[in-house]
């Protein structure tokens, strides 16, 4: 009984210190924490309170901030070039419905978005959506929305499954097996008949044409397939003619949904088409039969695109 007592004593003992040992350790840590908060608090004063009197050394420290603030933003727009056009990530379900409520469109949006639903006869809703779409795309690449609004218009009617005779398809007639690349991100070639991908496809397709070209007229004759040729049929005149109404009523004018394009040039006119024999007449869409000056699906030389662009 006594060695059971004294081995309770030992272990009791031997609790007790492990207990103060732990404490003491305890309260050392807190200490030295608090101390170290302390001098990086005094730190930081004694450095608020040093720069605060140095104006020359505050305003070198503003103009470092800002140039680094500068940079972020600087690459973060080089990271969003034209190949963003080719990433669906930011389209919702939701968007891809292509139909948008009217009313949410500003002013310039909303009188363009009217005259082309009753132009085309086509509902408001789907067209407000292309509308808001050219108008976003336009910014990001720098074109002006009526340009690509009008190329729609005289590529298909606003019809989104138009397809013309050498495959040119959607909204703006894009030659789809030449361009299948550029579907890939959108889950291959028939999303050319989803207008809010034919669209962004359709734009990074002209605005490569108009870099390539170095012009809008030439970018509008290599869009159609007409670079290498004499005669476009007219094609870059029309275009230029729709966006030109739309730019009127942007302005605040008066202009008739069933306002006839000018008739183009006689050069322009030439009875003479495409070596395949194509031409307006027999390339008219089925869509929007009542359209004014119904417009050719593909326009008159989208054979000849193929070739072009395939270089």
């Amino acid at each position: 009984m006594p060695a059971f007592r004294a081995w309770a004593r030992a272990k009791s003992a031997v609790v007790v210190s492990l207990r103060v040992f732990v404490t003491d350790l305890g309260h050392g840590l807190l200490a030295v924490g608090h101390n170290s908060l302390a001098v990086l608090g005094l730190a930081v004063l004694s450095a608020a309170f040093l720069l605060g009197g140095r104006a020359d050394v505050r305003a070198t420290l503003e103009e470092k901030t800002l140039g680094w603030l500068l940079e972020r933003q600087e690459d973060r727009l080089a990271e969003a070039d034209e190949t963003d056009l080719l990433e669906p990530g930011d389209i919702s379900a939701g968007e891809r419905a292509t139909a948008a409520d009217p009313s949410e469109l500003n002013r310039q949006q909303a009188v363009v978005a009217q005259w082309l639903s009753r132009r085309y006869r086509v509902a408001p809703e789907p067209v407000a959506r292309l509308v808001q779409e050219a108008w976003s795309l336009g910014q990001r690449v720098g074109l002006e929305p009526t340009l690509i609004l009008a190329i729609v218009a005289i590529e298909s009617s606003f019809n989104p499954f138009a397809q013309s005779p050498v495959g040119a398809q959607g909204l703006m007639q894009v030659m789809t097996k030449v361009h299948d690349d550029k579907y890939v991100a959108f889950g291959g070639n028939h999303a050319a008949f989803d207008p809010l991908t034919n669209l962004r496809v359709g734009v990074q397709v002209l605005k490569d044409c108009i870099a390539r070209a170095g012009s809008l007229e030439g970018g509008l004759r290599y869009y159609v397939g007409a670079a290498n040729l004499t005669d476009d049929g007219g094609y870059a005149f029309k275009v230029l003619a729709e966006q030109g109404f739309m730019q009127q009523l942007i302005k605040g004018r008066s202009v008739p949904a069933t306002a006839r394009l000018p008739v183009p040039p006689v050069a322009s006119a030439s009875p003479d088409r495409s070596p395949a024999g194509g031409n307006v007449a027999t390339d008219a869409p089925a869509a929007s039969p009542m359209a004014p000056s119904a417009p050719a699906v593909g326009g008159p030389r989208k054979t000849e695109r193929v070739a072009l662009l395939a270089q």
